[in-house]
């Protein structure tokens, strides 16, 4: 069992992977580095799942290809990789949550493909909005962690934080984000892009509205 502070780095490109990591409480980021430093969210793991490329790695006696932090205070488990290949031969229940996990996965990094290369960032900014924020609307992420996230810089998530304030969608104090307008956000979310493809309007789609009624 491991507690993982925010921001803690768990694992980093190029680590030997000693075992599956189930995530207990909290959520951890597993994001690439470009060359310029930039970075660029892969995909989330919540409390009950697994990180699957740490899962493919074991298998595959490979090194980690990514980087993976703590968003959240979190509670990591981490069984050692002989005892869960073993377990994962005679144990259908664990067989069972690891091809789910991997279904979770590709889809989930369908969706940020489809993201990246249909819709602008405002967009995509409204979405990560949405889907983070607390019941009561209130998102606790850093203009930075933002711009990680997305793949961009902080200035212009600042700037765009901005324009949704000015159209009364959210309010900003420091260290937090507060979601004002949901419908509003939602609209700005799916809104419709020339040339966007069905299957990320489909995910958006079906996606906020959940979050707004969050």
């Amino acid at each position: 069992m491991r507690m993982v502070s925010p921001t803690e780095t768990l694992l980093q490109r190029g680590d030997r992977v000693s075992g599956a990591y189930f995530v207990l409480e909290g959520q951890l980021r597993v994001f690439s580095i470009s060359v310029d430093g930039s970075e660029a969210t892969l995909y989330a793991v919540s409390a009950g799942e697994a990180c699957i490329l740490a899962l493919n790695c074991l298998f595959n006696d490979l090194l980690y290809p990514a980087w993976v932090q703590a968003d959240t205070r979190s509670r990591v488990a981490v069984v050692p990789g002989p005892i869960f290949r073993r377990l994962f031969q005679s144990e259908p229940v664990l067989q069972d949550v690891t091809v789910r996990a991997l279904s979770t996965i590709v889809f989930r990094l369908m969706n940020e493909l489809e993201q990246v290369h249909a819709l602008k960032l405002d967009q995509r900014l409204a979405n990560l909005l949405l889907l983070r924020a607390s019941s009561r609307g209130a998102l606790h992420m850093t203009h930075q962690q933002m711009a990680d996230h997305l793949g961009t810089t902080r200035e212009v998530v600042g700037r765009l934080l901005r324009s949704f304030v000015a159209r009364r969608l959210i309010t900003l104090r420091r260290g937090a984000t507060t979601v004002v307008d949901s419908p509003g956000l939602t609209r700005v979310a799916l809104r419709t892009l020339r040339g966007s493809s069905d299957y990320a309007q489909q995910r958006l789609a079906a996606d906020a509205p959940q979050a707004a009624r969050r």
